[in-house]
């Protein structure tokens, strides 16, 4: 799997909610470029009962926004099935020559699912419900897996704290943390 070093995204499931949170640094080799990006988005309209898709990237921007649109693409083709628009990407990602060269990974969210995809094909879905990707990930991850186990916290609050451990350890990533859920509107 790439090795990413860009960002935090970080997607909590618990109490039949999800949510999904990045951090806003974007940097540029050693460089901080800007501190208040938004790498996290709701797609409305999709996922199960409508209710919406959560997605957060990392890797390049431009590379993340044309993966973006292509996401949104299969989701049009299959309404309602996460998993489906999720593989249909994975495997136009690796197959296709232009694609193959992007630079990201994502993470998805609806109600039902909470899935991680490459541009090496995969499409994994965390059996705890939690999900992080980018440089940051592993220090948030680990810090949302201790918060799950120990607070009461919702996943948004569980996020945002998490996040807030991940920018205070990782140089790539900050804590100008954007969250977001689809019980928010």
């Amino acid at each position: 799997m790439t090795r990413v070093r860009s960002t935090t995204i970080l997607s909590v499931r618990g109490n039949d909610r999800v949510a999904i949170a990045g951090d806003g640094q974007v940097t540029i080799g050693e460089t901080v470029a800007k501190a208040d990006a938004v790498k996290v988005r709701r797609l409305d309209g999709f996922g199960v009962d409508s209710a919406g898709v959560l997605v957060g990237f990392a890797g390049s921007t431009a590379d993340a926004f044309a993966l973006l649109e292509r996401f949104e693409a299969r989701l049009k083709d299959s309404p309602g099935n996460l998993t489906r628009a999720a593989i249909e990407l994975a495997k136009l990602w690796r197959t296709d020559r232009m694609l193959r060269r992007l630079e990201s990974l994502l993470v998805v969210a609806d109600r039902a699912h909470t899935l991680m995809i490459s541009g090496q094909g995969d499409v994994i879905e965390p059996s705890d419900g939690v999900c992080a990707i980018g440089s940051g990930g592993p220090y948030a991850l680990a810090a949302a897996r201790a918060l799950l186990r120990n607070t009461d916290l919702s996943p948004t609050e569980v996020c945002r704290e998490a996040l807030h451990t991940a920018g205070e350890i990782c140089v790539y990533s900050n804590r100008e943390i954007t969250v977001i859920d689809l019980d928010s509107g």
